[in-house]
């Protein structure tokens, strides 16, 4: 296991007996009992302002778990209640390019899993491939492409073990439809109308560095609606678990699409939208797990 130092080794992922030691030591020191597993993105931990009756863990407090180094991401466990639910909120998550290995960054999915989450809700902050988005636009994740995939690199890459889930899982259904219908109902119910919910595909890329045109317009031919850098490790290891997956992008900005525009990606965009539009996606959350059968 690596240390808390910010200093991570290529091994393979924690093995059950590891995992299973980890979440144990948390539930000694947490009286929730989670059954709802929140993963708040780039900008988008002020959801964990809403959950009450909270207990706070630092990731660095826990011996193994990978700590965050990204600007956006606190790198806190907030147990609590949210709509009514015991959830386990991740105020922050880990990625593939702060030099952690891709197994590694869907280590707490497991933890999770073995705290007793059943259902996993992903958040993230997200590029807009599709040119009718528009930045502040939300996106229910039907599907994903994991582009780092393609190259071998796989969160369940390594050693199976049968107690996590089968050696070949099926991930074609990882985002769970009711889920999905879910968020949709909700969402009209709310009277979102002062910007568009789609649904559609999201892409993983590896970063930390943003898409360059040509790929932009390689994602958009394929089918892509959006990108980003992370979701898809936790994703494909929650659906090995056997959890319900729900997923929810952020534009926080499009994509540039011309070889000669005067347009920068940059993060500080990232952080800003999702401040602006993060009120909206809070609400959306706490609505859907208010009247979600779990």
């Amino acid at each position: 296991m690596e240390s808390n130092s910010g200093t991570y080794n290529d091994n393979a992922a924690a093995s059950y007996e590891e995992a299973k030691k980890l979440a144990d030591d948390i539930m000694v020191k947490i009286k929730c009992r989670p059954v709802v597993g929140v993963i708040c993105g780039s900008g988008l931990g002020e959801l964990a302002n809403m959950v009450k009756d909270t207990e706070i863990m630092g990731y660095e407090e826990i011996p193994g778990f990978p700590v965050s180094t990204v600007p956006g991401h606190a790198g806190k466990l907030v147990f609590g209640h949210l709509g009514g639910k015991p959830v386990v909120l991740m105020k922050g998550r880990v990625h593939f390019y702060e030099g952690i290995t891709i197994q590694k960054t869907a280590l707490p999915i497991r933890i999770m899993k073995l705290m007793g989450v059943k259902i996993l809700f992903v958040t993230n902050a997200a590029g807009g491939i599709n040119q009718t988005y528009e930045i502040g636009d939300l996106m229910i994740i039907k599907d994903h492409i994991n582009m780092p995939g393609f190259a071998g690199m796989n969160p369940l890459h390594g050693q199976n073990d049968e107690r996590f889930g089968p050696r070949f899982p099926a991930i074609s259904k990882a985002y769970t439809k009711r889920l999905r219908d879910h968020a949709k109902v909700t969402a009209k119910k709310l009277g979102f109308e002062g910007f568009t919910i789609h649904e559609g595909v999201y892409c993983m890329l590896a970063g930390p560095s943003f898409e360059t045109v040509t790929e932009c317009k390689f994602l958009n031919m394929i089918g892509v609606d959006c990108t980003g850098m992370s979701t898809c490790p936790e994703v494909i290891v929650a659906a090995h678990c056997g959890m319900e997956v729900f997923g929810l992008s952020l534009v926080t900005n499009k994509v540039v699409m011309e070889y000669d525009s005067d347009q920068i990606a940059n993060h500080e965009e990232v952080l800003e939208t999702g401040a602006l539009r993060s009120k909206d996606l809070q609400k959306l959350v706490a609505a859907m797990l208010e009247t979600l059968d779990v």
